[in-house]
């Protein structure tokens, strides 16, 4: 027998239309803080940054092929790591599916990681995707944008992530930062250790290029990417939400066929 709380059709209806007032708020709240982002400030860009694509060597205006808009996600997967972070991967499995809706309204996307390209084109290749995929393998993009740190900014407590600044990262002696639970899981699974892990962050920014000048107009972290899991928003209109009790799932060629 269940043990969440049961009722009529008549107890649900009424709970359901008090529940619908507050979604109707958060929709409304949501698309007054899609204004404020359209509103922020834009950023000239005047540094040359290079990329490395599947069509050779690009400029930052490159990775916009033609659009006015280009949105990066950030993807954690660094030089010394095997696979890319579980976590990106669940996120990136859907961008195949509406890459093509944003590209048809002036808009491109597509990742950045500090990955040499070719391990992100076998990458690309095992998971099956074909959404466009840049290497920054050399430049300071990553850094620049808050996503990428160096073993000296961790030793000294140099990081600031989602703008606040992290307290100097636990070394433990022998494991070359090693450490436990989910963190310890996914560096696992990416071939790395967790210090090594944990340089590289997820994210994601917005870029507008206008008279052939680009400009950065907003960038994300941490939980402000929840709503690009799609997963996740699927689950948290599933009857017991994301239920999550410990690291439950997994690049989608590794679940046990069934």
């Amino acid at each position: 027998m269940t043990k969440h709380i049961t009722g009529t059709r008549k107890e649900w209806l009424a709970a359901r239309l008090e529940l619908l007032e507050a979604e109707k708020e958060l929709t409304r709240r949501s698309d007054e803080l899609a204004r404020r982002r359209q509103e922020l400030p834009w950023v000239r860009i005047d540094k040359e940054y290079r990329f490395e694509t599947d069509q050779g060597s690009a400029s930052l205006a490159d990775l916009f092929r033609g659009r006015s808009q280009l949105l990066v996600y950030h993807f954690m997967f660094g030089p010394d790591y095997t696979a890319g972070c579980p976590a990106c991967s669940a996120i990136a499995d859907g961008f195949d599916g509406f890459v093509v809706h944003l590209a048809n309204h002036d808009v491109t996307l597509s990742a950045v990681s500090r990955a040499p390209v070719a391990k992100l084109q076998e990458y690309k290749r095992r998971m099956g995707w074909t959404f466009p995929w840049a290497s920054s393998f050399g430049s300071d993009f990553n850094f620049d944008f808050s996503v990428g740190f160096t073993q000296e900014q961790q030793r000294e407590g140099g990081i600031e992530y989602n703008y606040r600044r992290e307290e100097v990262f636990e070394w433990r002696p022998g494991q070359e930062g090693g450490g436990e639970g989910a963190e310890a899981d996914f560096a696992a699974m990416s071939g790395t250790d967790v210090a090594t892990y944990t340089r590289e962050r997820p994210g994601m920014s917005a870029f507008a290029l206008e008279d052939g000048v680009v400009y950065h107009t907003y960038s994300t972290y941490a939980r402000g990417l929840d709503g690009l899991w799609g997963m996740y928003q699927w689950l948290d209109r599933a009857p017991k939400g994301r239920n999550e009790t410990n690291l439950w799932f997994r690049r989608h060629d590794e679940y046990d066929r069934r």
